[in-house]
């Protein structure tokens, strides 16, 4: 279906548009919104991607709609105070102590992950991380990025909780859930407890409040934040039959991003009596991020139609020479710091027919002999989606988020702590695979 092209101008100027839009991304000088698009458009005009192409293969449609879905259903119960409620509720119970604060909504963070989609979970604990931040009136900075590193760590623990693991379970259907459970699991658990306790030793000098401020916050009445107990109702129940949708998808074979959307209309059919609560549902929307996802889609699609992506997965496994031990290592590694930099989407779909090839080539006959190489592929682009804000979905959504804010962090700002901790997560995982797996 895609070809590598005959003219190798057209591969130069893939890489060239590619790395220019990133280096100006990274630089923050121009909004990356504006300059995802206009690689894009570069690609389309050059005619190294195609628009037909474009709109119908490389944007992935799924995930534009489940994002706007679940920023409408999150920006609709927001306005209820529910999440203000739910906020000074968690708080309190940490006694307002903020590390214990970090510790409980990095943790949440990874549960909802590892069963939610990874961007879900983010909509919703963001809204409450700002409310307790404001209430303690702290940096929200470190618990967000906390978020992010524990929304792409907590998702790689099951088959539902990031596409590459869907993939991976998809095209190989002797990996089953428990599969997930039994083999990713155990190291999950032991890596997001090593990077809590990391995260809390980086923000240790931000992670304070002065004990009046904590009587303050243990003063409060969290019901007093309810403003429309109604559409506290109308809201929640949206939500839940929205998230059992999700947990449901594989049995009732209906798309996430149908469901996301179906859950915003029943909730907007139920609530909004005016034009103007109409406008305001979907000012909701991060409109900025949503453009930038489809220009990034676009030209990670132009690295994928002049054979980029495929000639990484090539030298990953033929450099390797059949050898199992160090093609998992290998495919681990390259597919962290690959997941760092360029969707992990693609390059997954890439890797998993060069496996499947490489069995073939090596004569293996037992599909579950090549496990070591799947579990290896799952670890590095889940884990590697941490090492940078362009990584994975939920990171650039909690930037966009709190950017709307006034409290966005640099792409440099994410890279100093994203990086290290992703680099510490990926050598974990080598120590697991190479002790346990193999």
């Amino acid at each position: 279906m895609e070809q590598m092209p005959e003219t190798s101008w057209q591969v130069i100027a893939a890489v060239v548009v590619f790395l220019l839009s990133y280096a100006i991304i990274i630089s923050e000088k121009i909004n990356r919104a504006i300059i995802a698009l206009l690689g894009a458009i570069v690609l389309i005009a050059l005619g190294i991607v195609e628009w037909h192409h474009a709109y119908t293969v490389h944007i992935e449609w799924n995930t534009i709609f489940l994002l706007i879905g679940m920023m409408i259903l999150v920006g609709i119960t927001n306005r209820s105070g529910i999440f203000q409620y739910v906020a000074v509720k968690a708080a309190q119970m940490a006694q307002g102590n903020p590390v214990k604060i970090l510790i409980a909504l990095a943790s949440l963070t990874a549960i909802g992950s590892a069963f939610l989609d990874n961007v879900t979970t983010v909509l919703l604990m963001v809204p409450i991380t700002f409310s307790i931040t404001k209430m303690l009136r702290i940096n929200p900075v470190p618990y967000l990025i906390s978020e992010i590193i524990a929304s792409n760590v907590g998702g790689t623990a099951t088959l539902i909780g990031d596409p590459p693991n869907i993939m991976i379970g998809s095209s190989n259907p002797h990996l089953t859930f428990n599969s997930f459970l039994q083999y990713l699991t155990p190291i999950i658990v032991i890596i997001m407890a090593v990077l809590i306790l990391a995260l809390v030793v980086i923000y240790r000098k931000q992670l304070r409040v002065p004990e009046e401020r904590k009587k303050e916050l243990m003063s409060l009445e969290a019901a007093s934040y309810i403003r429309d107990k109604a559409l506290v109702i109308k809201s929640v129940v949206a939500l839940l039959l929205t998230v059992a949708g999700f947990a449901l998808h594989s049995v009732i074979h209906v798309e996430a991003a149908v469901i996301a959307i179906a859950g915003a209309v029943i909730l907007m059919l139920v609530t909004v009596k005016k034009e103007s609560e109409l406008e305001e549902a979907f000012r909701g929307v991060e409109w900025v991020t949503i453009f930038f996802f489809i220009g990034l889609f676009i030209l990670v699609g132009g690295l994928k139609e002049v054979g980029v992506i495929q000639a990484l997965a090539s030298l990953t496994l033929h450099v390797t020479s059949g050898d199992m031990t160090l093609t998992s290592m290998l495919i681990l590694w390259v597919s962290g710091i690959a997941s760092a930099t360029i969707d992990n989407i693609p390059f997954v779909a890439t890797m998993i027919p060069m496996i499947q090839d490489l069995g073939v080539q090596m004569g293996i006959a037992d599909p579950s002999e090549l496990n070591p190489l799947w579990w290896s592929l799952s670890l590095g682009a889940c884990l590697g989606g941490n090492g940078t804000i362009l990584g994975a979905s939920a990171n650039v959504i909690v930037a966009g988020m709190a950017q709307r804010e006034g409290k966005g962090f640099s792409y440099m700002q994410y890279l100093k702590i994203g990086a290290p901790l992703t680099l510490l997560s990926l050598a974990l995982a080598t120590v697991y695979v190479y002790f346990v797996i193999l």
